[in-house]
Formats: structure tokens, sequence, C-alpha cells
């Protein structure tokens, strides 16, 4: 009789699924990675997409291209709704096909999505930077607002078109903020002839003190400093109490409150735990933290399971924070100790996490990089931005067409990724429209919307905001 081997379920396929993957190359386990989409999405890049600058396929390779040398490795497309810890079985679906796959070892790496703070109405306005669909949206929200500013007469109206909000002065949101800027005054500087885009109006909004918080005072003021040097206006201590189509109203320090019109906003403040850490807490008794992520034990599995491991930006652990070093070093210890349960070896205990840094862009050859006590700012920081980022890109053509995107975009400030489309800019909230007409499920990026019977209205896309 042959003898069974370990069956390993992985769920997701970020930076955490795939590096439990690859760290199980050479064990003797049958590997069964399930995620929601059909790509290995590098997010820390998200931004560069949604400005033009790379395309989708330059930052998230398909999956089983990735792990197609991996022989112990199915990869397999569906959303997963519920896992039965107790019974050690994994509930998922693709469309009204549902499955169910046994498990002996559980890696759920399902990540985090974007929080609004209980006002997910905003994300209507104010799309999150999560997933490709999240960057496409943005683009077109992006470029259509210098299209449509082009052949708009009233001044007003032109001035809102041309305000462009970012909601959180962290990495995502200065990257953001930086990246629109440097759109508008040089990409963008002699394509157009009734408007002049280096006159766009960019507002990095945050509530806290100061931007990038976990780099510091020093290089926060030093990057607020180059911020502004760029033209971006930095509104600090003040946080957004309402967004809708037209624009944004927000609370200031001194209680009093302003709105700002704008058309495009970016929403970068915030994450929020994946739904299904709250299935896994109320099986296992494990507590969730503030942003719904799972509070793991010292080897990062649930109480009372061993065989269950919760990885990446869905756990939550001290001093351990939401970038994907804490996802890739989680997904390799989960691993080892999973090795060490194959192979009868002594595992490998509680997980320590290595610090290697934090580096945030801002704009063409200027960075910030916070690596213990070395602090860095400008072409330096820069330039190790370029590398890392380069090292950590899967796959071998997505690191050479992303160097020389790079490469052409540096030297020319030109972006080949300038192709925008109607159903872009209003294809999540035609999708969202659909519910009346359902007779099933379909999956869309990162979330589950209705699909249909009958078609509904169209949404049209009148020169404003689309509606739902």
């Amino acid at each position: 009789m042959s003898r069974r081997r370990h069956r390993v379920v992985i769920i997701g396929s970020g930076f955490g699924g795939l590096f439990s993957a690859k760290a199980l190359k050479r064990t003797d386990v049958d590997i069964t990675l399930i995620a929601r989409t059909t790509h290995h999405l590098f997010q820390p890049l998200l931004y560069q997409v949604a400005t033009g600058v790379l395309s989708e396929g330059e930052i998230a390779p398909a999956t089983r291209e990735i792990l197609r040398r991996q022989r112990n490795v199915q990869v397999l497309l569906g959303l997963v709704e519920d896992v039965d810890i107790v019974n050690k079985v994994v509930k998922w679906r693709f469309h009204d096909e549902y499955q169910e796959t046994l498990y002996d070892s559980l890696i759920v790496a399902t990540g985090a999505g974007q929080s609004y703070f209980g006002k997910d109405e905003f994300a209507t306005f104010a799309p999150g930077m999560k997933t490709i669909d999240d960057a496409l949206e943005l683009r077109a929200r992006i470029f259509k607002a210098f299209e449509v500013a082009e052949f708009t007469s009233d001044a007003a109206e032109r001035r809102r078109l041309m305000t462009f909000v970012v909601v959180g002065a962290g990495p995502t949101g200065v990257e953001m903020a930086g990246q629109i800027r440097e759109l508008a005054a040089s990409t963008l500087k002699r394509d157009f002839r009734a408007i002049d885009p280096s006159e766009a109006r960019v507002i990095l909004v945050d509530g806290a003190d100061q931007v990038l918080p976990p780099f510091g005072p020093e290089l926060g003021a030093w990057t607020q400093e180059k911020l502004e040097s760029l033209g971006v206006e930095v509104r600090l201590n003040s946080i957004v109490t309402d967004v809708d189509a037209r624009g944004i109203e927000m609370r200031n320090a001194d209680g009093t409150t302003e709105r700002i019109e704008c058309f495009a906003k970016v929403w970068a403040a915030g994450v929020q735990g994946d739904e299904l850490g709250q299935t896994l807490a109320e099986q296992s008794g494990a507590e969730l933290d503030r942003a719904g992520r799972v509070i793991v034990q010292s080897d990062l599995t649930l109480p009372g399971f061993p065989d269950v491991f919760v990885i990446g930006d869905l756990m939550s652990f001290p001093d351990v924070p939401g970038v994907a070093q804490g996802a890739i070093q989680s997904a390799q210890h989960a691993a080892a100790t999973i090795r060490s349960k194959v192979e009868g070896t002594p595992p490998p205990g509680d997980f320590h996490y290595v610090d290697k840094g934090s580096m945030a862009t801002i704009s063409k050859y200027s960075a910030v990089v916070k690596a213990g006590r070395i602090k860095l700012t400008g072409f330096i920081a820069w330039a190790a931005w370029l590398f890392l980022h380069l090292l950590y890109i899967a796959g071998f053509k997505q690191r050479v067409t992303t160097l020389v995107s790079w490469a052409l975009s540096f030297m020319t400030n030109g972006r080949s990724q300038r192709v925008v489309t109607n159903q872009q800019l209003v294809g999540r909230l035609a999708m969202q429209r659909l519910g009346p007409y359902t007779s099933g499920r379909l999956i869309r990026g990162d979330e589950t919307v209705a699909s249909h019977d009958d078609e509904p209205d169209a949404v049209p896309y009148d020169g404003e905001e689309p509606r739902s």
C-alpha cells in the first residue's frame, strides 16, 4: 500500500501564499493553492499601474506560470467561503460550482483589503489601492479628468476636474501623490491645448501630524518638504468625514470643516483583514485586532489548532508591519514548521521577525529609506528602492519588461500605459447594478459580485463621476 503524502492547502496567492508554496518545494507534501485571482500581485508597485508607468502584466504574472516547475503544487482558481478547522475541510467555489478540499496543514494568506473606517460607501467615489481592478479604475479616472477638462468651458468645473485628492500619507499615499503630480507637471505638459496640466492640484490628506509616521519625524519632515517642492499640497491633522461624487469634506485640527471640490480621489488610508479571519476566529476562539486581523500564537498558528497557520497581512503579530517582508518571513516560518512535522525534525519554534527596513518613492530619482539606524534620502535611496523592487518582482520576464519600462519613463518622462476605457471607469459600478438580476454569483478581483440573467440599464459616463 502506498503512503498518502501530507496534504497542505494554501489560501491566497500573494507574497504569503506564493512564498509558502516555494518554501515547500523540496518537501514530501502535496500542495493545493487556492486563490481568487489567477495572478500573483506585486502590490507595492500598484500605484505605477494606476499612473501609467507600468502595465498590470508587469507586476502581476500568472501564479500558475511562476509555479509551473514545482511538481508538488496544484493551483486552483476559486473563492474560499468557509473553513471547517475541526474536520480539516476548505470549502470553496468557482461561480456556482462548489468544492471541498481536505488538508493536513492549512496556511491562510488571504491578506487585507482597504478600510474605510465604517464608511464603506466612500469606495464608490474613492477607490482603494489593493487590486488590479482598483488600479485600472483609478488610471481611467486620472486620465479622463484631464480629457474632460480639455473641453470644459466652465472655469470652476475645470478646476474641480483638475483637482486630485489622495487620502492617507503612508507609503502608498505619498507615492501616489508624487506620481500624479509628476504626471501632470512632466508627462502631460505639452499634450493639451486648452488646459495646462501642470496647474493641476494634488492634495495629500491625513489625520496624523506627519507624513510617513513609521519612518520617524526626520524622514517625515524631509518627505513633506520634497512633496511640497513638487507642488503637492500636504494637509495634516485633517480627517475626511464625507466623500461624494463632486468632492470631499474634512475636519481640521481646530474643529473647522472644509470642503474640497475634486473629481478623482484615491483612498490609501487603513486596512481591514479579510473576512475569512472572522470565520477562523469564531471557530478557534482566537481574537481579532481593531483591523480585523487574527491574533495568532507565537508560532503563527491558531489556539488549539497547531495545523492551521495564519500569515501575512491577515495575521496580527507584535511588531510585524503589513509589508511584503512580514508576509514572506511568516510564510517561510510556517513552511519550516510543516516541513519539520513531515520529516520528524525539531520545529523552528517561535516566529521572530527581522525588520529589513521600509522605503517609499516620492518622485523620479527621489525616495526615502529607513533600515534600523540607517536613513537614506534622495538618489541613493531611490537606487536602493529600484534594486530591491526589481529583486522581488516574480518572474524573469517581468523583471526585464519592468526595467525597460522604467528606463523609458525616466529618460523621456513618458508613460507607455496611458490607454483607458470607459469600461474601466464604470465597470465596477455596472457590476454592482446587476444585483437585482442575479441567479448566481461571480468572482471579481478581490470581491464577490452578482451575476445576471437579464440586462440592466447601462451605466453612462457623463463627464462626471460614474453613477451607481
